[in-house]
């Protein structure tokens, strides 16, 4: 058994989670395969709510992504097997962009992904689509300003990671920042906001 073996598992309406050696079953969902490496393989409640936002998004098609904070890819993964046209992720961690890399290769995406390791500094592109973020409340708080200037006006923010505590805070920043909230999920720990700047 290596580190990336799993039981395969559902993810609301359309997709699956599978392994990397698990024999991809054939039916209507969509199969994410997922080496999860030390950053789990989405069973996490922020991903699979994020991941639920996205089946129910129809702007996700031909957008234009970014990841911050990106982990193992399967948001930016998932958004890009719903109709997405690219994806830029970024993560501090370089061992997350690794195993994210490994990640695209196995879904066969890696031409429409670029990866990177480092913040959103790192980043040089502006006028994204969608912007998703699964990451710590007070992180959401400290990249607010920078991370709003990345997408485009109309575009999206999907925000997770958010503990209870935090969710106010982060809604009346992005609300500050001329963002509005579309959703505002509240999970059994944590909280899933999907906003639109205006």
């Amino acid at each position: 058994m290596t580190k990336d073996t799993y039981p395969a598992f559902t993810i609301g309406k359309r997709f699956r989670i599978i392994p990397p050696d698990c024999a991809a079953p054939r039916d209507d969902r969509i199969n994410l395969i997922i080496a999860k490496g030390a950053f789990g393989s989405g069973e996490h409640e922020t991903s699979a709510s994020c991941i639920e936002i996205l089946e129910e998004l129809q702007e996700v098609k031909k957008a234009r992504i970014l990841d911050l904070g990106s982990g193992t890819g399967i948001l930016a993964l998932a958004a890009l097997k719903l109709g997405a046209e690219d994806a830029v992720c970024v993560d501090i961690n370089p061992d997350a962009v690794r195993t994210c890399e490994k990640n695209c290769r196995l879904n066969a995406l890696d031409q429409r992904v670029r990866n990177l390791a480092g913040s959103l500094d790192s980043i040089e592109e502006k006028d994204f689509d969608l912007a998703l973020a699964n990451i710590y409340g007070d992180l959401l708080l400290d990249f607010a300003p920078e991370l709003v200037a990345r997408v485009r006006t109309g575009g999206f923010l999907l925000l997770s990671g958010i503990l209870w505590e935090f969710n106010f805070d982060v809604r009346a920043c992005y609300e500050k920042l001329g963002c509005r909230v579309v959703q505002n999920r509240m999970l059994q720990e944590f909280s899933t906001i999907l906003l639109q700047k205006s």
